[in-house]
């Protein structure tokens, strides 16, 4: 539709969640399908999840003691291929973005593909459908990897029933 800001969001697509230390066969075999929604949209954004030295002794490092994405190290950022220079990062250091959330507010359509499609895409989704109830806002299932296959489709599940259009 002629007029309506659209938006792409690119959540955690950093190499430690690719190749590195939480990296799976699942987000390896995304990047093509990331990279695709990449080369087509009009604007981009990414999220960064952003620890720092001290991850083992968060409340997240305690759940999860695999310290990943801590800021500076090569596991932190975002697999070079999938970047597009000039565009807005979010860092974040838990698993929703309120800043992102606002930003996307000022858009019509908002579509969201990475990782993990069970933590921190459910998260932003409903983020930002909070902030942008009048909003499309999308997420492209095959463009997405999960922590387990079950734990993606259960969280597509979730997004559906709440009113996130699965692509």
């Amino acid at each position: 539709m002629p007029g309506i800001k659209r938006l792409l969001i690119v959540v955690d697509m950093q190499r430690d969640f690719v190749d590195g230390a939480l990296g799976s066969a699942a987000a390896q075999a995304i990047v093509p399908a990331v990279g695709a929604l990449v080369s087509g949209a009009d604007e981009v954004v990414y999220t960064q999840d952003t620890h720092g030295g001290d991850y083992l002794e968060t409340h997240e490092g305690k759940l999860l003691p695999v310290p990943h994405c801590i800021r500076g190290t090569a596991g932190w950022g975002i697999v070079p291929q999938l970047f597009r220079r000039g565009a807005r990062v979010f860092e974040k250091g838990t698993f929703g973005s309120v800043p992102l959330a606002e930003y996307a507010a000022g858009y019509g359509e908002i579509t969201l593909c990475g990782v993990c499609t069970d933590i921190c895409v459910v998260s932003n989704a409903l983020l930002i459908r909070a902030f942008a109830p009048e909003a499309s806002v999308r997420v492209v299932a095959g463009a997405c990897a999960g922590t387990s296959p079950e734990a993606h489709q259960a969280a597509l599940l979730t997004m559906k029933s709440c009113q996130i259009e699965i692509i």
